[in-house]
């Protein structure tokens, strides 16, 4: 029997029009979220930060993993993340939502992971999430053997390639290069699960 209500248009989430759309309004939706959240923790003279800041080594604050890059230091701390942030997270978006959840939770994990461990201030803000998606970007095309790919993270490189030495300790002293790192590796490990060479040699057989 055939299926009279059978569509075989695609989804609109799956062209790249339906992707970019879906990627402007997730990843608008997620810095109009930041910026709510900075304006509370402004008026309380960012106590939040205190409260809800990744906390070095303290099994008690084991659950900031999940609210410090939510918060930042103050207004000038989050609008330095928020440009490259649309940037990275739209041109992720673009292979797909399930990339872009990956790729975003890798690098706050990592980001995470390695302020805990290493970490010496308390620490709170997206850059963790931007040198995640940024490093993701940087080499996916390579594992991918995708030559777009490959070409525009040597253009992403060329144009913002100066803030990997944010992970440097001795140039990035003043800001939480603990975060910077961890996210950047979480990026990568994000890149390597997702490439299309390893999903082809994990694919069960039919």
């Amino acid at each position: 029997m055939l299926d009279s209500t059978r569509n075989d248009k695609p989804r609109a989430g799956d062209t790249a029009a339906g992707r970019a759309r879906q990627g402007l309004v997730v990843v608008g939706s997620f810095v109009v979220l930041l910026y709510v959240i900075e304006i509370i923790n402004s008026l309380t003279l960012h106590a939040l930060n205190g409260t809800f800041g990744l906390r070095p080594r303290r099994l008690d604050g084991i659950l900031d993993i999940l609210t410090f890059p939510l918060l930042h230091a103050n207004l000038a701390h989050l609008f330095s993340n928020t440009l490259p942030l649309i940037i990275f997270g739209f041109l992720v978006f673009l292979s797909g939502a399930r990339v872009f959840a990956t790729a975003l939770a890798l690098s706050w994990l990592g980001s995470a992971v390695v302020v805990w461990l290493i970490g010496v201030n308390t620490t709170v803000g997206a850059s963790g999430l931007v040198f995640g998606l940024f490093a993701f970007l940087l080499v996916r095309g390579f594992f991918n053997r995708n030559w777009w790919q490959i070409l525009l993270s040597v253009v992403l490189f060329l144009t913002y390639g100066g803030i990997l030495f944010g992970i440097l300790p001795a140039v990035a002293s003043f800001v939480s290069w603990q975060a910077h790192l961890g996210g950047a590796v979480g990026g990568v490990i994000a890149a390597l699960l997702l490439s299309t060479g390893r999903a082809a040699r994990v694919r069960p057989g039919s």
